[in-house]
């Protein structure tokens, strides 16, 4: 096993706490989805929908996070989540990431991890703007620094596209050779290879993109994702009885056409 017992026990509590809330808070968002109701033919599963959806989002927004860090803190020197990095960038600096993502973009060039940060350390230490950059993960340890931005399973050209552009960012603020990846909590194409079309070539996949057992293996090692899938499994069969009562409840009211 590679989680410890104190590990696997927070990220237990903090499942149960982020559930316990979800289904003593829930109120729905949405009460009329006319074109939804119309195809499906069934308001009770259209209820039931809002829920699920609910439910998904609450993860995506700060669970994998916090389950990162804790997976992290045993591997790592530093591990913080939310971390803005604050510095200035140079001119020099902005117009090569913007040639480099305008490339990109045109089919022109195609994404490399080294040549992009050889490029961007090149620039002159003229003087620029100060920004301030947020990662949703930093991991250090020793002399090596992680930069981490966390997404949905199917993030759309746009969210990519931004995305390289702070990790970009990243390794100008340092000004210094550091790692920056976009992390994907899990492949929705499995067993497939992650491929996503919007991806439009933005990411050097081997450096850049981390995917479902790459990103959890890099917190916490082998096996990693398979014993926080085996957490989550655990956690859903205590819920199941819960969650099933919520989701009927939700479809009893039903959703307005």
């Amino acid at each position: 096993m590679t989680l410890k017992k104190e590990q696997i026990k927070e990220i237990k509590n903090l499942l149960r706490f982020k559930l316990d809330n979800k289904l003593n808070k829930y109120v729905r968002e949405t009460t009329s989805m006319p074109f939804l109701a119309k195809l499906m033919q069934d308001s009770e599963k259209v209820a039931a929908y809002s829920f699920i959806h609910s439910l998904a989002t609450t993860l995506g927004m700060s669970v994998y996070e916090q389950v990162s860090k804790i997976i992290a803190k045993e591997n790592f020197d530093k591990v913080e989540t939310s971390y803005d990095i604050e510095g200035e960038i140079t001119h020099e600096e902005n117009k090569t990431i913007t040639k480099i993502l305008q490339e990109i973009k045109n089919n022109s060039r195609k994404a490399d991890k080294e040549k992009e940060i050889k490029e961007i350390l090149e620039c002159k230490k003229e003087s620029g703007r100060k920004i301030k950059v947020r990662a949703d993960l930093f991991l250090k340890k020793g002399d090596k620094e992680f930069y981490i931005e966390i997404k949905t399973a199917k993030p759309n050209i746009d969210v990519f596209a931004k995305s390289k552009e702070k990790l970009l960012q990243w390794v100008a603020l340092r000004k210094k050779k550091v790692n920056t990846i976009l992390a994907i909590p899990y492949n929705p194409y499995h067993p497939e290879p992650y491929s996503r079309f919007t991806m439009q070539g933005y990411l050097d996949e081997e450096k850049e993109l981390y995917v479902a057992e790459k990103f959890w293996e890099l917190l916490g090692g082998k096996e990693t994702y398979k014993e926080v899938l085996e957490i989550f499994d655990e956690v859903g069969k205590e819920f199941k009885d819960k969650i099933q009562g919520k989701i009927k409840e939700v479809a009893r009211r039903g959703i307005g056409s």
